[in-house]
């Protein structure tokens, strides 16, 4: 049984530490007295769009709704993103049903041409993020230079079905993830091609899963600031843990409070944290309590196993980024058994590499992407050195 001062130090961590933060990256809204989540206004919304934003989002049908009322606004904001030119593509969105009878949203971008692509690309997005919005510019990019790009959002997150923000089993979504991704790389057009997994943030956890569930599936794998382990000086002691475990068994969907608005902590340009409120199907909420356990629990699991991560590998991380510790990323690179691993470090850097820095630094982020792509599309490729970058 707990002792009193762990109990204090559970309190004291579940609402007012950062390792929730941590975990989550999390935004804190404002609530009305309803419990209904009252988002800060965005910039040329009309009081009809704005309440589309202020209504209950945990069913799908209003975030649904809100997406397409918003989708334009979307890719018109200014971000490089949406700036970059990227030719002629084909871009699909569909809905399927999963095996478990949930209806999961997915999204694709294609080369314009008739040639194939070089390689298969499959997004593993983050807990604060969706396939879509900001993912889209990045999409248009790696398909306009040749490759196949395909994302889903995991069930219960973004235009997908399922209680929004709740991982009721993180190996139940990364089964959800595998089903869809297989069935697209057993497509005749593409089963003869590389494949290649990108995760970003909690989405570097779902890509690693996937290569530990199918390990010899994959050419590789690029994480982008992956949630692979919580730090040792925030996370809870083995009985505050146990603690948490037991209440997330009786109260699972219960939502927490979050300690700290790290939105300001991930973005580094000033000028695109107001951007990141666009995207107005992430989820933004306090974070549910079996979803935290979950998280927990995985990122000790991948702990253990990164000995047996043995894909090609490109991490990238920024050393300034105060969401994940850019020192795990190090850590995983070094135990990883893969011989062909790269680590990419960006210096001030923080947790939105691909969203929230500085123009310069998201264009080289993308080319180093793009350079690692294109090396492991190669039919010469040889197999290098390990290497690190100090950038």
């Amino acid at each position: 049984m707990a002792s009193k001062a762990d109990r204090l130090l559970f309190r004291r961590r579940l609402f007012n530490d950062a390792w929730i933060g941590t975990v989550f990256g999390t935004t804190r809204q404002r609530c009305t007295s309803g419990g209904v989540m009252v988002r800060a206004r965005l910039e040329g919304v009309d009081d009809q769009l704005q309440k589309l934003l202020d209504v209950n989002m945990d069913e799908v049908q209003p975030r649904r709704r809100a997406r397409e009322a918003f989708k334009e606004i979307q890719l018109g904001i200014d971000h490089i993103l949406f700036r970059m030119p990227h030719g002629k593509l084909k871009i699909e969105e569909a809905y399927e049903v999963n095996s478990r009878g949930l209806e999961i949203f997915t999204k694709s971008w294609l080369p314009g041409s008739s040639d194939p692509p070089k390689g298969v690309i499959c997004f593993c997005h983050g807990y604060g993020d969706t396939c879509t919005f900001f993912f889209e510019g990045t999409a248009r990019k790696l398909a306009s230079c040749g490759y196949g790009v395909f994302a889903m959002d995991y069930p219960g997150f973004g235009l997908s079905e399922g209680l929004h923000g709740y991982i009721p089993s993180f190996d139940q979504l990364v089964s959800d993830v595998v089903e869809h991704y297989s069935k697209i790389k057993e497509r005749p057009e593409f089963r003869s091609l590389p494949s290649f997994l990108l995760g970003q943030s909690m989405g570097g956890a779902v890509a690693l899963k996937v290569h530990l569930k199918q390990p010899d599936a994959w050419s590789g794998a690029i994480l982008l600031a992956p949630m692979c382990k919580i730090a040792d000086d925030v996370t809870p002691s083995w009985l505050v843990t146990q603690f948490l475990i037991g209440v997330a068994n009786f109260l699972p969907k219960t939502k927490l409070v979050p300690q700290k608005d790290l939105a300001e902590m991930a973005f580094r340009d000033p000028k695109k944290v107001p951007l990141a409120r666009y995207n107005v199907i992430a989820y933004k909420d306090k974070p549910r309590l079996r979803t935290a356990v979950e998280l927990l629990k995985t990122t000790q699991e991948i702990e253990k196993r990164l000995e047996e991560v043995s894909l090609p590998l490109l991490i990238l991380h920024g050393e300034a980024d105060v969401v994940t510790d850019p020192s795990v990323s190090k850590e995983l690179y070094e135990k990883a058994r893969s011989p062909d691993k790269t680590l990419k470090l960006y210096k001030d850097a923080c947790h939105a590499l691909l969203e929230g820095e500085m123009d310069e630094v998201i264009i080289q982020v993308l080319n180093d992407i793009i350079s690692w792509l294109d090396r492991h599309t190669s039919e010469k490729i040889k197999v290098g050195s390990p290497v690190i970058y100090y950038l």
